[in-house]
């Protein structure tokens, strides 16, 4: 059984930094999303199998930067400058193993994670 553990998220103020981790029982492309309270998931970020190539959503490019270590099966999120626009539930989700790109697309990935709470304090 395929699963995926976020951990890294909590509370923090206007312009601080944290560190997501995403822990895979395997290796997957994989993304991150991200879901405020009354509102749609939204795409954040996504890394190929391979990590070579990474995407962000045009809200957060050139401040949160995503990365693997494939040895450890872990993705993570570094996530600088945070705004309270940022504040969601993060959500790490994985594709089926056969799919080796990235993608921006929720209904691409197969395997999801529990979330991690951030929130983000002006």
């Amino acid at each position: 059984q395929v699963q995926l553990v976020e951990s890294g998220g909590g509370l923090v103020q206007a312009g601080d930094s944290l560190r997501l981790s995403c822990a895979a029982s395997g290796r997957y492309a994989m993304g991150w999303f991200r879901q405020a309270p009354g509102k749609e998931r939204d795409f954040v970020a996504a890394i190929t199998w391979s990590g070579g190539s990474t995407y962000y959503a045009d809200s957060v490019k050139g401040r949160f930067t995503i990365s693997r270590d494939n040895a450890k099966n872990t993705v993570y999120l570094q996530m600088n400058s945070l705004k309270p626009e940022d504040t969601a539930v993060y959500l790490c989700a994985g594709r089926l193993a056969n799919y080796r790109g990235a993608s921006c697309y929720d209904t691409d990935y197969l395997y999801w994670g529990q979330g991690t709470q951030v929130t983000v304090s002006s």
